[in-house]
């Protein structure tokens, strides 16, 4: 009897599996299938049916990132299933197919099958290059550097490929043209706004900047929701009842440093003092010495678990900030498409202001972190750090890293205007500088 339920339950076991084993070249195809008819959707949608590469459609750097993930993936998916429906193709034979048969499973019909193939290696052609792998520069051209006043000044003009595309390097005599540049630049913009494409263009841009805007708010949001809610989460379900397991109610450690030592203490002889001063001043009968100490005793207990507690939870704020910083750390491992999106964005913010915003947002940036006045934020915030994870303040650390972190800190924002900012924007440095004095 028990012989007969053991066949059984293998019976009921290994059936769905040989049915998966036998549905195994369906399922790659149509898996390979799908792969590719989103590659096709992608280019249908966004490079107007053609291949997906920066002359079909005006893209920038970072956007073109975020195309190149979802297309090497899912060119991944396609090869990989069209090599699993080729093996398992291989490994079936005749009786296999009888046995399908028998068991109620219907192969595609050979039409379909050489139509889906077919179609897939129509997509996949297109990116198979010999003896080169897939990366950014085999699917996107390097735009032109422009200047950021021009870039400024016509945010929404489409990019031209520029005619000189070999490494040699320009002498002088071929920068200069017959006609002044400022001429020709007016001839161009001329030709731009005689093209009757020009206005499919201008949209194109609107929904690129769209999509661009929509993606890096999402980003962000994600980037200080997921962080703070994993820290809730892990606080309240996982780490918090782990610590109130091992940590008694009654023989737990009360105190984690000697700070919350003493701050207690001048709890409790504040609450001494305030008892005697009421006593001296009041109409009432003078409390008993037995009456005080009861009231000190009970004062005490209160305070006891007050500072248990407190200390039970600077330990699960440790433990919930590992679990944080490993949420924020694997999130930006799964969202590399997004972060070049969203440096995109942040570029695309900067260099629009005007040298005057500019100017203000350095000037509050230097005051606030490596100003005067900026010693007492650090002390502060160094401060709620160690009462968050119940560390003692410790002050000799504290000054060594005012003395030391500021102004490292303004060294490198001082080299950052002196390499980068003066050579983008010479305006905004001028300005910052007039403000600044």
């Amino acid at each position: 009897m028990k012989i007969s339920i053991f066949s059984q339950k293998v019976y009921h076991f290994l059936v769905p599996a040989y049915r998966w084993y036998l549905r195994t070249p369906e399922r790659s195809l149509d898996e390979a299938y799908q792969a590719a008819l989103k590659i096709k959707e992608i280019e249908s949608k966004h490079f107007n049916g053609n291949k997906i590469n920066v002359d079909s459609a005006i893209y920038s750097n970072s956007v073109m990132d975020y195309f190149e993930s979802d297309l090497k993936k899912l060119l991944k998916i396609s090869r990989m299933r069209l090599t699993e429906f080729r093996a398992s193709r291989w490994f079936l034979n005749e009786e296999n197919q009888k046995a399908a048969n028998k068991a109620g499973i219907e192969y595609p019909n050979p039409s379909l099958v050489l139509e889906k193939l077919n179609f897939i290696d129509q997509v996949i052609s297109k990116y198979t290059i010999l003896d080169e792998p897939i990366t950014s520069s085999t699917l996107v051209t390097k735009p032109q550097v422009l200047p950021v006043e021009s870039a400024i000044a016509q945010p929404l003009q489409p990019k031209k490929p520029t005619p000189n595309s070999d490494n040699k390097p320009r002498r002088k005599a071929d920068t200069l043209g017959i006609l002044p540049r400022s001429i020709l630049s007016t001839i161009t913009r001329l030709q731009v706004e005689l093209d009757p494409n020009s206005e499919e263009d201008v949209v194109q841009n609107f929904r690129q900047t769209q999509r661009r805007t929509i993606i890096s708010i999402r980003f962000i949001l994600l980037l200080i929701i997921v962080p703070l809610l994993t820290h809730q989460l892990a606080k309240i379900f996982v780490v918090g009842p782990v610590i109130d397991h091992f940590r008694g109610s009654e023989e737990a450690q009360v105190f984690l440093n000697f700070e919350m030592e003493e701050e207690a203490f001048g709890q409790l002889q504040r609450f001494e003092e305030k008892i005697k001063f009421q006593n001296l001043i009041s109409n009432a009968p003078p409390l008993a010495p037995e009456q005080i100490e009861t009231k000190m005793q009970e004062k005490a207990s209160e305070i006891a678990e007050e500072f248990r507690g407190e200390s039970a939870n600077a330990i699960k704020n440790v433990f919930s900030d590992i679990f944080s910083v490993g949420a924020f750390i694997w999130l930006l491992l799964v969202s590399k498409s997004s972060i070049g999106v969203i440096k995109d964005f942040f570029d695309h913010i900067v260099y629009g202001l005007s040298d005057s915003a500019k100017a203000f947002i350095i000037i509050l940036f230097t005051d606030v972190f490596v100003g005067f006045h900026s010693p007492h934020g650090w002390e502060v915030i160094l401060e709620g750090l160690s009462r968050h994870w119940g560390l003692p303040a410790n002050r000799d650390f504290i000054f060594l890293f005012i003395a030391t972190f500021p102004v490292i800190l303004d060294t490198i924002f001082k080299y950052w205007i002196f390499r980068y900012l003066n050579r983008i924007s010479p305006s905004a440095v001028a300005t910052y500088r007039n403000m600044n004095e």
